[in-house]
């Protein structure tokens, strides 16, 4: 998405940054290693291949990505600067929001346009797992998407009607987000506790890919709620 290509999220444990051309060298690395490979259910890719998918994340209006990184030491400056707060040794992972029109005509309660988010998260370094910073990042990252939500679904929908999907069949009316989801394999029971432990509640059995369904119907009220510590938005500024 391009909604925030100018934006960092800031908290007390990390902070989450645009996907951009610098980072793709360190994440090309962590999607070699077969372990990360499995867990994100993902085929090797080649460098060049790497960059084709940041610049097209970048741009897919259904794709909203953040590079998980070292928190910084100041949060009450307006900004950080790119390519010092996100440098290859301070990157840990990514946090991202798929979204997809909502299929279920049952619960189509109006005629607005609906869509469903997943959310799924990647804590890449082997130091900073097991420390409860999935949680923090997570938290954070549905901070934003509540506190941004109308922009978000705006992006998403003018470019479903602009591709000529499911949206072009809807009224021009404001769009609604259905529910977030995660979707994690039955064995991780680490995620799936990270999730549940966030307000996500398991829906149905495990599917055909072993995979559990985990939802969170109310955003609003979670991230009313639950404002994690020194959360804020950054300006990302970039060298001219």
């Amino acid at each position: 998405m391009k909604l925030n290509e100018s934006f960092a999220v800031s908290t007390r444990r990390a902070l989450l940054v645009p996907y951009e051309s610098r980072h793709v060298p360190t994440y090309h690395q962590w999607m070699e290693d077969p372990a990360i490979q499995e867990a994100t259910a993902s085929e090797p890719l080649t460098l060049e291949e790497e960059y084709e998918n940041q610049q097209s994340w970048r741009s897919s209006h259904d794709k909203l990505t953040f590079i998980i990184c070292q928190p910084v030491t100041d949060n009450s400056a307006p900004s950080v600067h790119a390519g010092q707060v996100d440098s290859p040794e301070k990157m840990i992972g990514d946090v991202n929001l798929f979204l997809y029109p909502n299929d279920d005509e049952e619960e189509q309660a109006d005629d607005r346009f609906q869509c469903i988010g997943e959310v799924d998260i990647m804590i890449a370094s082997h130091d900073h797992r097991g420390k409860g910073l999935g949680r923090t990042v997570v938290s954070g990252f549905l901070q934003y998407i509540s506190r941004n939500l109308e922009e978000i679904l705006h992006e998403y929908y003018t470019g479903e009607r602009e591709q000529g999907g499911t949206a072009t069949n809807s009224p021009m009316l404001k769009p609604r987000l259905r529910m977030l989801m995660a979707k994690i394999n039955k064995d991780n029971s680490k995620s799936i506790a990270l999730f549940k432990s966030l307000g996500f509640e398991q829906e149905g059995d495990v599917n055909y890919f072993g995979e559990l369904k985990l939802v969170l119907r109310d955003l609003g009220a979670y991230a009313a709620a639950n404002v994690p510590e020194g959360y804020a938005e950054l300006v990302y500024e970039r060298k001219d």
